[in-house]
């Protein structure tokens, strides 16, 4: 499992989600039930990660869609 990003941006997060089962990839979010403990909706950033296979794939689709992808 590899971290794509990270988000408070709900709405950014389901478009994300989206545009990766669109090209065939699962996407898993990670902390999404975070915000419960915390106590507040968006003070954990909600992680999105996919299988390691299909890394690459995932951040050549989410680039090509104008999103910025810090790939360190």
């Amino acid at each position: 499992m590899k971290e794509l990003l990270r988000t408070t941006d709900l709405v950014r997060l389901s478009f994300l989600q989206a545009l990766l089962r669109d090209a065939g990839i699962e996407p898993i979010v990670l902390d999404g039930n975070m915000s419960v403990l915390e106590g507040s909706a968006n003070a954990i950033p909600r992680r999105l990660a996919v299988s390691s296979d299909d890394y690459d794939r995932a951040c050549r689709v989410l680039e090509e869609s104008g999103e910025h992808i810090d790939t360190d």
